[in-house]
């Protein structure tokens, strides 16, 4: 993991083009009710399967609700032998992201789950 990266200096990154992929680690019925728009959902369970996924990636930014999971997302990804990017963690979190955050539709009912994300 290189570090924490906060919502302004991700939305100035965003705006001006770079390119960034966005992991949300948050579940797929809380990914449904707001994200950050062109972030991908890799729920933390699944990270490790779907790690290839990720590692062409030059930089990652993961998100999680209140930035603390997403800290162990990225350390996980960074730890990877395949991924020789940059990879931070949005520091406030999902909560602490004040921008527009994009919704999406599922076919999976919602999920009740008592975990924090």
């Amino acid at each position: 993991m290189d570090g924490e990266i906060s919502a302004e200096e991700l939305r100035e990154l965003l705006e001006a083009g770079e390119t960034v992929r966005i992991v949300d680690i948050r579940s797929p019925a809380a990914f449904r009710r707001g994200h950050i728009p062109e972030s991908v959902n890799v729920p933390f369970a699944e990270l490790t399967g779907r790690i290839e996924e990720i590692a062409d990636a030059e930089r990652v930014v993961t998100v999680c609700p209140h930035g603390k999971a997403s800290v162990q997302a990225a350390r996980l990804i960074g730890s990877f032998e395949g991924f020789g990017g940059q990879v931070d963690s949005l520091a406030p979190g999902i909560e602490g992201w004040p921008y527009e955050l994009a919704q999406s539709e599922g076919d999976a009912p919602e999920e009740r789950s008592d975990a924090p994300f």
